[in-house]
Parts: structure tokens; sequence; C-alpha cells
């Protein structure tokens, strides 16, 4: 197994990403290589740094950078020596079985359309983030900020691609899947979630469980998997990181809360595409790069892109 690490991607790259490199080669199983891509001459700077020897790697030489705040598809476009845009170039050449970056997350998706492409049938792709739940168990919620506004049939593919996340990847059995909405009876919401949730409620492609509320998300009684459009999701997702970033700003260590660090899982997989890419936070520290090469060796382990093909296909 071949990782492809974005190297120059994100705040602190790339000490962070060359660090976290180091830190995920010493524990991965044999057999499991990290592709670093980026400028050469700098990973070897960084390597040396740490006394380790470039054999450790595989390295591919991509001197140019898409910046964090750069357009997304005209920094794609034209920027192919990009370590972005070689990441994606190897992927869909096969030469790496997964591709994994902290940076610019517009590029990522860009790419993930227009170069390895969505699975036929695949609507729109879609992005989760984990939901640590009070059992200490997870769930997850998707979309979380690259669909702001979806139609009902999306919502109901988001939860066909989260059942079988869920399953294949956190080994989840029959995952519950529920629709996010200001009520738990089928006729509270918008337009959009009472459409989406008559499209769901007869669903043979996911066990949907019907609607949950905001207090709900982290009770595993309630669901497994959570769907709402990715306005919504983003909201949720950055009002737990804000909370938790508020206890540890204010010296409250608390082992649940604890786990709503994002530096644990290290990155989510973009779901509906053909291949495995990893989208992993702009602020990622060393140990943050860790875990998002452990999450991206999960998902290609699982060969979750397959699964989707397969369901989509039938």
């Amino acid at each position: 197994m071949k990782i492809g690490v974005d190297i120059m991607g994100g705040d602190f790259a790339p000490a962070a990403t060359v660090a976290g490199s180091i830190l995920a080669q010493k524990e991965l199983p044999a057999g499991c290589k990290i592709v670093m891509i980026g400028d050469e001459a700098v990973i070897n700077a960084e390597l040396k740094k740490h006394n380790v020897t470039s054999s450790a790697f595989e390295i591919v030489h991509a001197p140019d950078m898409i910046g964090m705040g750069e357009h997304p598809t005209k920094a794609f476009s034209s920027k192919p020596n990009s370590s972005i845009f070689v990441g994606f170039r190897l992927l869909k050449e096969g030469k790496i079985d997964g591709f994994a970056s902290n940076g610019n997350s517009g590029a990522m998706m860009v790419g993930s359309m227009y170069s390895v492409k969505t699975i036929p049938g695949v609507i729109r792709p879609s992005i989760s983030t984990i939901l640590p739940k009070e059992n200490g168990g997870v769930g997850l919620i998707l979309d979380v900020g690259i669909n702001a506004d979806c139609k009902p049939d999306v919502l109901y593919q988001f939860g066909i691609l989260g059942s079988l996340y869920a399953e294949h990847v956190f080994k989840i059995k029959n995952p519950k899947v529920a629709l996010l909405n200001i009520g738990e009876e089928p006729e509270k919401g918008n337009l959009v979630t009472q459409s989406a949730h008559n499209l769901m409620k007869d669903s043979k492609d996911f066990n949907f469980v019907g609607n949950v509320e905001g207090r709900d998300l982290f009770s595993a009684e309630k669901s497994d998997v959570v769907v709402c459009e990715g306005f919504v999701g983003n909201v949720v997702l950055k009002s737990a990181e804000a909370y938790y970033t508020t206890m540890k700003k204010r010296g409250i260590n608390d082992e649940y809360f604890n786990r709503f660090n994002y530096e644990i899982y290290g990155a989510t997989p973009v779901l509906g595409i053909n291949g495995t890419v990893m989208i992993g936070h702009g602020i990622s520290n060393e140990l943050a790069v860790k875990n998002m090469i452990f999450a991206t060796k999960d998902v290609i382990e699982a060969d979750l892109s397959g699964k989707i093909k397969e369901v989509f296909n039938t």
C-alpha cells in the first residue's frame, strides 16, 4: 500500500507534515509506504532535521504549491507542478492507493471531481465529520461544508454514503441513519427536510430511523449517521470545535469532551468519488498528520470507494 501525502499543504507545512509522516511511518505495518509529494529539497531538509534518511520514504518532486487563499479551480488548472495536482495525477494513474492533504480544501474538491471523478450515479460527493458518542463509540454527520444547499434526493444519497462509511470503516452493523431537523415529527422542518423525510422513510438502501434534533447528536441510542445540508453541518462542526476550544481555555479537562479534538481523527474522506481522497484540517500539527495517514490507511483497506461503486452500479 502506498499513501500519498501532500507535504506542502497546511498552515504548518512542511514541518508538521514531514514530522507527522515520520511518526506514522514508524508505526505503519510492513508493506505500507508513505509517498511524500512536494519540493524535494525542502523535504530532504526537513528529514535531515529529524536525522531521518530519505530512503524511508518515496519522494515525488512537486516544486509548486497551492496556497490556502488561492482560487481552487484556477490554481488547480494553472499549477500542474503543485503538490495537490501531482498527488491527484499519481492517484489517477494508480501509483498511490490514497491521497491525503491538509492544504486548500477547495482545490482538493476540484481534483476529486475533475481528476478521479465522481462515481456514476452519485449526484454530489460529500464530506463528513466524527460525532463522539456518549457511550464511547463514534457516529457521523454529513455533509459538513461542501454542499451548502441540497435537494431532497441529494440528502437521500448522503444517507447511503454515510451508512456505507459507518459500516465498512467504523464497523457499525446496520447503522441507524437519521435526518437532522427541528423536531422528531415527520411533518417538522422546511420543505427540503420534509421532502427528504418522505424519500427516506421507505428506504431499502439504509436503516432510516427518522428525524433527530440537535440535542440528540451525541446519543448512541438515537443514531449512528446524521444527514443534513452542508450549511447546517458546518455550523454543527464549528460549534463543536468552539466548545472544545473554550473548555481548554478555561482549564476544563474532561475525558469525553477531549474526544472533540480534531487531532485524534486526522482527516475525512471525500465520499462518492473513484478513489481514496482524504481532507485534513488546515491547522493540523504533526499528531493530526500522523492520524490523517492512519485514517487514509483505514479507508483504503476498507475499499470504501469500491463498496460505494457496488451500491450505485446495481
